[in-house]
């Protein structure tokens, strides 16, 4: 069985070299909830993000966060969020902010390919229905931003560790495995509709 692929911020265009589409990939390092307030308040309100996002990783979440004592977190639950509600903005974000890793749930479509392929980032999600386990793998919450947002939309700047499963769903190269994955579904699909049809031809 081949090592696990981990990739430890910050993240350089080197690094991402030979990862395709369908790799499975672990994060080390720093990881930043960040959605479409967010993501809004960048592109379409020009404010100035809080934390600094180059070359290391943004989740598409909303979490549940236990507060502790001295202003401290506890992350309790960290699943991903649908990405395509940030694919409008996630060009510019991308080109404005130099992130490398986007974890989130689902697919993503072209400005999303175009930032990948054009500043050398990965769309990557994690495996649904996991999010306790990834609260788990968030060794600490160092810092949380923007609080006036309220708990799900809040920047909770986390160091993570082996953060993962993580499934390369967009690549440096532009490709998109769920893109891909509909024309191949969507071919097997009109194979079998052919075939039924044929064993079921009696029917009127």
């Amino acid at each position: 069985m081949s090592e696990k692929k981990i990739l430890t911020t910050p993240i350089k265009d080197s690094d991402l070299e030979g990862i395709h589409v369908g790799d499975i990939i672990y994060l080390n390092g720093y990881l930043v909830t960040c959605r479409d307030v967010a993501h809004r308040r960048l592109i379409e309100e020009h404010r100035e993000l809080p934390v600094d996002l180059k070359g290391i990783a943004i989740l598409h979440a909303g979490p549940i966060v236990r507060p502790l004592e001295d202003d401290k977190f506890e992350m309790v639950s960290v699943g991903p969020t649908t990405s395509m509600r940030m694919e409008k903005f996630e060009k510019e974000f991308v080109e404005q902010t130099g992130v490398k890793i986007i974890v989130g749930k689902g697919g993503m479509g072209p400005n999303t390919e175009e930032a990948c392929k054009k500043y050398k980032a990965l769309h990557v999600v994690f495996p649904a229905g996991c999010a306790v386990l990834a609260a788990t793998e968030v060794e600490e919450i160092e810092r949380a931003e923007w609080r006036d947002l309220g708990m799900p939309e809040t920047l909770w700047v986390c160091r993570v560790k082996e953060f993962g499963p993580l499934i390369v769903s967009i690549d440096t190269d532009g490709r998109n495995m769920f893109e891909e994955n509909k024309i191949v579904f969507n071919q097997r699909k009109d194979e079998a509709i052919q075939e039924i049809c044929k064993q079921v031809s009696f029917i009127k």
